[in-house]
């Protein structure tokens, strides 16, 4: 599905990059719409996505990074399956500011298109729902990834299906599993937002 068929099912993906984005997202959020719309649109990554990061993790104090975090939806998911110890970063100051208290331990703004401030193998695993998508966030951050997570940790992440071969992801991950910088683990078709026939893929990789 090409850029222009996707952005009339879901206006989000005709965006190119940076600032446009985050204006977008950051009007998305006002009287909460972006939670009610994820509500109506059946979006079911961050379960989706926690359930298979559940299976891979059953120390549930482990420190793991919520990347693109958003409002929380992922956040909230990993707590209701027992995780204690998660952090959130997303690039919109006004997601951000919606995340319920005590969902994470901390929260700050970061721009994944950029490297990432945050030390070599500071967390024990990493979630990442509905940032590999069209205008967003783009392969190299996989990089920085690897390298903010120990050695045996697991990085769980979806790609959008239109952008998958488009952006580059493909070439990425063979690269890095190449490398021995990690190990695909899982890697199948998530319904993600089937209600708007959206899907993505969702992967989990073990670092080595």
């Amino acid at each position: 599905m090409s850029q222009k068929d996707i952005g009339n099912k879901l206006p989000i993906y005709k965006l190119k990059a940076g600032k446009e984005v985050e204006d977008y997202y950051d009007e998305w959020t006002k009287k909460n719409k972006y939670d009610k719309d994820m509500v109506d649109w059946a979006y079911s990554g961050p379960q989706e996505t926690v359930a298979l990061f559940k299976k891979y993790n059953s120390i549930k104090n482990i420190r793991i990074l919520d990347a693109g975090c958003g409002t929380g939806l992922v956040g909230i998911e990993l707590k209701n399956n027992g995780f204690t110890n998660i952090d959130g970063a997303d690039f919109s100051q006004k997601m951000i500011n919606l995340v319920p208290a005590n969902v994470y331990e901390n929260l700050f703004k970061i721009d994944l298109n950029q490297k990432v401030k945050i030390n070599d193998e500071c967390y024990d695993g990493i979630t990442c729902v509905g940032t590999f998508t069209y205008g967003h966030v783009n392969p190299p951050v996989l990089d920085e990834m690897v390298r903010i997570c120990k050695k045996k940790s697991y990085i769980c992440f979806t790609i959008n299906l239109g952008i998958y071969e488009e952006y580059g992801f493909d070439k990425k991950i063979k690269e890095l599993e190449d490398k021995k910088f990690w190990k695909i683990i899982e890697f199948f078709k998530s319904d993600y937002i089937a209600s708007k026939n959206v899907n993505a893929w969702l992967v989990i990789a073990q670092v080595i």
